[in-house]
């Protein structure tokens, strides 16, 4: 061994001394005998910082049932469809609602194919290794997203109700169908540029490409059955609101009480058929609910028709504290599109206190927010908690982890990795959020039924994308949206997508 190679090396003496300093330690020992039997994270549990979450909130929306993305990356669509069935719901008072996911995941597979084609010919003249072509061959049609990826593809295709298009084992499992979908287009991609090697056009390679992307298309539609052009809709609204069920209540008690159903007031009620307090009324196991029936619906007809807001009048916010990423811009990523002809994903970079204030404003009237964080850090996947203060491994393994957002930004240590929805959070006396509820799509067994709780802290560290209703934004922030964009290359801070 050279000289030059022992100083690099781990000395041995060196290694002597570790162990003598680890044992000598009872808090070390007893730190291994917990982590090495629970795991870290069991390990570093800290159940004084589990008792200062409590799982109540001052301003929380009603919403449906658990959703379950399994084994997919395709939370950034599950958490765009959650944020939108609340509206469906509450529009038409729907007791629950859930779309199709493998609706989506259909056309976004067929068009993120087109699009890494389609980049595929824009780069000819780059080499296979470098760093943009790199970019671009990593993950050809791959699961995950951002918010404007669904916006995209609801834009072109529509949406359906879960029962028109339901789950396959490849929607629910999609490693297989992906990996074999990949491996094909970057077939391929090395065959569009031999034939360009070779002479041949532009017109002779798209028509290659439009060939290929019938072989796509029957990839698809074996590992997730065709789509539905159109399709039948059905559903029942609740029967009442709550406040006027509490009133048929009251009443029909008051009626039992006196023995007579005249003594029932609910004459003067502007909707009397919330009083059900009538002796006379025949009562049969007929669901006399009003009906939704559609026949022969389109998924665009179905969007237009029964969801309540424009997929367009949301704007996507960041809040990155990076030198080389100055606030109060508009940025736009190079080669992010998924439906080609849609454009690139795009933010707008704000500090702080407009990031929060406008989540803060956007709950407070009553709607769910997307977001993007990174879901590993300082998280009980389990339990439901995002805490720093829960999950105490500075304790476990006697250290401390300073590092912030700009530099887990710009050392990749804490990406948009998930996406998931705001559906409630918590004010102090001052008005102030200390905790956030938080909807998650990996079903009712993970968290509390299916709901985190995450502190406000955490929130300030982990959470750095938000997708706000331009009517929640500010004066200034809303201008920013139409001033020309920084472009950034794929491989920067805030590119990766959630999965």
């Amino acid at each position: 061994m050279t000289a030059n190679a022992s100083a690099r090396a781990i000395k041995p003496e060196l290694l002597r001394t570790y162990t003598e300093d680890f044992n000598k330690d009872r808090a070390n020992l007893i730190a291994a005998d917990a982590a090495v039997s629970a795991g870290v994270l069991k390990a570093a549990t800290d159940y004084r910082g589990v008792r200062a979450l409590p799982r109540d909130f001052s301003i929380e929306l009603k919403q449906g049932s658990i959703t379950n993305q399994e084994r997919s990356g395709r939370c950034w669509m599950f958490a765009s469809l959650n944020t939108l069935r609340y509206e469906l719901m509450h529009r038409w008072n729907l007791e629950d609602f859930e779309f199709s996911e493998t609706y989506l995941f259909f056309w976004d597979a067929m068009e993120k194919s087109n699009t890494y084609l389609e980049n595929v010919l824009r780069t000819l003249d780059e080499a296979t290794d470098s760093r943009l072509f790199e970019a671009i061959n990593e993950s050809p049609a791959d699961d995950g997203g951002w918010w404007q990826m669904f916006a995209a593809l609801v834009n072109k295709y529509g949406l359906v109700p879960k029962s028109a298009y339901p789950e396959s084992e490849n929607s629910r499992n999609s490693d297989d169908f992906k990996q074999y979908l990949n491996s094909k287009l970057r077939e391929f991609a090395a065959e569009l540029r031999r034939r360009s090697v070779a002479g041949a056009s532009e017109d002779e390679l798209r028509a290659l490409k439009d060939e290929y992307m019938g072989t796509v298309y029957r990839i698809c539609a074996v590992a997730l059955g065709e789509p539905p052009e159109k399709f039948d809709f059905f559903a029942r609204p609740k029967d009442d609101d709550e406040d006027k069920k509490g009133e048929a209540r009251k009443c029909k008690a008051e009626a039992d009480a006196d023995g007579k159903a005249e003594s029932c007031k609910c004459e003067d009620k502007s909707d009397a058929k919330a009083c059900k307090c009538d002796k006379n009324k025949d009562k049969t196991g007929k669901d006399e609910r009003p009906q939704i029936r559609e026949i022969g619906i389109t998924p665009l007809e179905f969007y237009k028709k029964y969801v309540p807001v424009d997929v367009n009048d949301f704007a996507t916010l960041a809040n990155a504290p990076l030198k080389n990423r100055p606030f109060n811009r508009r940025y736009r990523i190079r080669f992010s599109a998924n439906v080609v002809e849609a454009g690139d994903m795009e933010f707008v970079n704000v500090p702080l206190d407009v990031f929060k204030k406008a989540a803060l404003d956007q709950l407070t009237a009553g709607h769910p927010i997307w977001f993007a964080c990174d879901c590993t850090q300082f998280a009980l996947r389990k339990d439901g908690f995002f805490d720093q203060s829960v999950v105490r491994v500075d304790q476990l393994f006697g250290t401390e982890f300073t590092g912030d957002k700009a530099h887990g930004l710009e050392y990749g240590d804490s990406p948009s990795n998930h996406a998931m929805t705001f559906t409630g959070v918590n004010l102090d006396e001052d008005g102030k959020p200390n905790r956030w509820k938080v909807e998650n799509s990996w079903g009712k067994d993970a968290g509390k039924d299916g709901y985190y709780v995450m502190s406000d802290a955490w929130f300030d560290r982990y959470v750095t994308e938000l997708i706000i209703r331009k009517e929640y934004l500010d004066d200034a922030t809303r201008a920013l949206l139409t001033t020309e964009p920084v472009e950034l290359d794929p491989w920067q801070p805030l590119t990766r997508r959630c999965r």
